[in-house]
């Protein structure tokens, strides 16, 4: 007659196993997570103007997806270009401090539903101190 002979499940080796890993683990994770420095402040952002203006069209109306160069007095070359947006405002970061900016609408190749050109828009010069935010606006003739 044959006896039959048991073996170990391998369920308990294998919990046993894991919680030996685990718990090491845990207590490691638990003591690098103390000695890390705990800072509760907010991130510092960086220091920057904000230009935010609105393109209007012959009509007064929003005027969306006119591109918007933006370049300090002193240069002579636009430094930012954009377009406006459906709500035809635009933004740009600009750096902070004491900066004059010229804000204008480059409308070549834009034509108005009557089959006229828009005519380029005036420039606007915007003074900007520190990290404020500039409002504008550029309107379309």
């Amino acid at each position: 007659m044959r006896t039959m002979t048991r073996k170990k499940p391998r369920t308990a080796t294998t919990l046993s196993r894991a919680f030996h890993l685990f718990v090491p683990a845990c207590l490691l994770l638990i003591l690098t997570s103390h000695a890390l420095p705990q800072n509760h402040e907010r991130p510092k952002s960086s220091d920057y103007a904000l230009i935010f203006g609105t393109v209007w069209g012959p009509d007064n109306l929003a005027f969306p997806g006119i591109k918007v160069k933006i370049r300090r007095v002193e240069d002579k070359k636009a430094r930012w270009v954009l377009y406006s947006n459906r709500r035809g405002e635009f933004e740009q970061r600009v750096p902070a401090g004491k900066h004059d900016y010229v804000i204008w609408a480059d409308t070549k190749g834009y034509k108005l539903p009557n089959g006229r050109h828009l005519q380029t828009s005036p420039n606007v010069t915007v003074h900007v101190e520190n990290n404020e935010r500039a409002d504008t606006g550029l309107h379309l003739k």
